[in-house]
């Protein structure tokens, strides 16, 4: 059976902090409690194996927890490592005084590192949504563009080359896909290997989705070429409804899915080096704004046939 670890802090952000940087560690039996008559009771009900212990709480303080700890047989032994971002040699003292095994005065660095290291991998916004909420429920969403972007052969030039020089020109070219994409409104949602998502007004309002992410993917043709003029990347792009989430409870993972979503990889995967393409449906946002010309009916992987239009540029 897995140990159980019981996280103690009144601190909302900091028992999310210290709960998932428990989880990478790989311990899924995690309870919290935010004061210490909670965590006694908690303690007496059920078994726990280690007290990760702040000081500072209403109710009942970590020193009366270890007091009391400390006086009752069936908890005596439980090892405790106090969290508490108390720097007074003292409290230091008093506590191992009382019980305590070790004494951690980190709290705040690691919810730092943990912010940061969250804010890599996903939009801020639903950084936000995980620290207040522990989750973000899935949503649909009526009105976003979807981008997929794929370099065209990459997979047979990585097995050429040495993989350290395979990243490190990948990664320059994906800085750059991200800069492109923050200059357009849209949001990264994830790179798989060389293939890039991104959707515009999904996360933040944008007026004209369709518009944003054909501008972004004009510009990340033009980028690809500058940087390596053998490399050819293909987009696809379609618009419409969603539903968006995370999922993972280990390793987070902000992602979206539905028939938009296939769509957009569909047309990409079918389209030419070097182009921009979109869904007929999506075309129909553009007008007279934007120069392309209609492929006609083509057939998508696993779809009915499906007009698709190549774009060629945007009109001023």
């Amino acid at each position: 059976m897995d140990p159980v670890v019981l996280v103690v802090d009144d601190n909302d952000d900091n028992r999310f902090t210290l709960s998932m940087h428990l989880e990478t560690c790989g311990y899924s039996n995690i309870v919290s409690a935010e004061n210490g008559r909670e965590a006694l009771e908690k303690m007496r009900s059920g078994p726990v194996d280690l007290v990760l212990l702040d000081i500072m709480m209403p109710v009942l303080d970590g020193y009366g927890v270890l007091e009391e700890m400390r006086s009752d047989v069936a908890l005596r032994d439980i090892p405790v490592v106090m969290i508490s971002a108390l720097e007074d040699i003292n409290s230091v003292v008093r506590c191992i005084e009382l019980g305590a095994t070790d004494y951690l005065d980190r709290i705040e660095s690691e919810r730092r590192r943990a912010d940061e290291l969250l804010a890599t991998v996903l939009p801020r916004s639903i950084v936000r949504a995980l620290k207040r909420d522990r989750r973000l429920a899935p949503r649909r969403h009526e009105d976003v563009a979807v981008l997929f972007c794929d370099v065209v052969g990459f997979t047979a030039y990585s097995e050429k080359n040495p993989p350290e020089i395979v990243f490190a020109e990948l990664e320059t070219l994906i800085d750059r896909f991200e800069e492109i994409a923050a200059r357009h409104g849209l949001e990264k949602i994830k790179t798989i290997g060389d293939a890039f998502m991104a959707t515009a007004n999904l996360l933040s309002h944008l007026d004209e989705p369709v518009r944003a992410v054909v501008a972004c993917a004009l510009d990340m043709l033009a980028a690809a070429r500058e940087f390596r003029p053998d490399w050819a990347v293909r987009i696809g792009i379609d618009h419409g409804p969603l539903s968006a989430g995370t999922m993972g409870k280990t390793q987070f993972q902000f992602d979206v899915w539905g028939d938009t979503v296939n769509t957009a990889a569909r047309i990409e995967e079918a389209g030419r080096p070097g182009t921009v393409n979109l869904s007929g449906r999506a075309w129909l946002h553009l007008r007279n704004r934007a120069q392309g010309r209609s492929l006609g009916l083509v057939d998508l992987k696993g779809k009915e046939k499906l007009e698709i239009v190549e774009c060629v540029a945007l009109k001023p």
